[in-house]
């Protein structure tokens, strides 16, 4: 069964409407780590990936004396690769796309 041509520009065009949407709200490793370099004791970078309660935990606390601070940076590139998937997933679901992983 061959997909009729106006179908298959339709979803080329939520295809890209998904991937802009999609680029307008994913965050950065190097901005997070920027952040966490900068003013990692204040939990910038967390609030930055949308982990405000622990990001408030960090201000309240100094970054947990320094130590949390410490041990966040490594893990901030998989905390910015999850948070981006899920708002992938939530915005192509929108769209009613698939997500395409590589």
């Amino acid at each position: 069964m061959t997909v009729p041509m106006h179908h298959a520009g339709d979803q080329l065009v939520r295809q890209i409407q998904a991937q802009s949407a999609y680029d307008d709200v994913k965050k950065s490793a190097g901005v997070a780590f920027a952040l966490w370099f900068f003013l990692g004791m204040l939990g910038a970078h967390r609030f930055y990936i949308g982990h405000k309660g622990v990001g408030i935990a960090m201000l309240l606390t100094f970054g947990g004396f320094g130590f949390w601070a410490l041990i966040d940076a490594f893990f901030i590139p998989g905390a910015v690769r999850e948070v981006n998937a899920s708002k992938k997933r939530s915005i192509f679901a929108q769209f009613g796309m698939p997500v395409l992983t590589a």
